[in-house]
């Protein structure tokens, strides 16, 4: 599997994906940091990849998603955007709406 199917199935396979510099718990930069307590404000699991530590992803996702920074918020196969976005979508209760939609989404779905 080459790198772009990597990072497609990543994204088809979990319906809320950060990719960060870093851990949830252990975030490696401050944009980072803020997505993760952004999305933990919502009180949903949603899942990670280290950029830093997959190199390849971090140099190639980029290209692919058309989005030149890190984190990157998928959620439900589509990209949202960073940081800024992310926080935004807090402050007008957008990013929680979403969220919620797309958790009773997938859990109707495994029924």
């Amino acid at each position: 599997m080459n790198i772009i199917e990597i990072i497609k199935n990543q994204i088809s396979k979990n319906p809320i994906l950060l990719y960060m510099k870093g851990s949830p718990d252990s975030p490696n930069c401050g944009f980072s940091a803020q997505a993760v307590q952004a999305l933990s404000l919502c009180k949903e699991k949603f899942a990670y990849i280290d950029v830093l530590k997959n190199p390849e992803i971090r140099t190639e996702l980029p290209k692919y998603a058309n989005w030149p920074t890190f984190p990157q918020l998928w959620i439900d196969g589509e990209l949202i955007g960073g940081c800024n976005i992310i926080m935004e979508m807090v402050q007008n209760g957008s990013l929680k709406k979403l969220i919620n939609e797309t958790v009773l989404k997938y859990k109707i779905n495994q029924e």
